[in-house]
């Protein structure tokens, strides 16, 4: 398999380091080129326990609501990411539009 000349080894490790941290952190690797380094790595969105932080909201008298109202923007939405090798090497993340 021919690779390009700016992709040298040092900068292909810092690429699949980066790749098995995503992947540790609960994304899954939904395309990758290995001619040109770059992966496209997607996160489902995960779900939220409504009536404990109801609960936690009605004990601590609406202060928890501030932490529910995050969650639920943070964690609902599905996370698309594409992580490559530039032209000169430098590694990147770009966030992707998501369905």
């Amino acid at each position: 398999m021919e690779t390009y000349q700016f992709i040298e080894d040092k900068n292909l490790d810092r690429f699949h380091k980066m790749l098995s941290a995503k992947t540790r952190n609960g994304f899954v690797i939904i395309e990758h080129n290995t001619k040109l380094p770059y992966a496209v790595l997607s996160k489902a969105k995960k779900e939220i326990n409504h009536p404990l932080h109801l609960f936690i909201t009605c004990i601590t008298f609406g202060l928890w609501s501030i932490v529910w109202i995050y969650l639920g923007i943070s964690l609902s939405r599905k996370k698309d990411i594409l992580v490559a090798l530039d032209e000169d090497g430098n590694l990147f993340e770009d966030k992707c539009l998501s369905k």
